[in-house]
């Protein structure tokens, strides 16, 4: 179970998306992509992206306009 990180500071849709669509075809199942951002709108793309996919999605403000998105990937 690896878990792999992405900063995405100062980057804007769909290059967040786009990475982490990479990220996700490396990773095997239970496997954990993070990505930091400081643009609201990616959150909720990577939530639309991936809502029909078999991955989990969380994502928390953890400080004052900074974003972490966890996806798990699933079987």
């Amino acid at each position: 179970m690896a878990i792999i990180r992405l900063d995405m500071l100062g980057e804007m849709c769909p290059i967040p998306v786009a990475k982490s669509q990479i990220a996700l075809k490396n990773m095997t199942p239970a496997d954990t992509l993070i990505l930091i951002t400081d643009h609201s709108c990616v959150e909720s793309n990577i939530r639309s992206s991936f809502s029909k996919k078999t991955h989990t999605i969380q994502s928390a403000e953890v400080m004052t306009g900074i974003w972490e998105v966890t996806i798990r990937k699933k079987e």
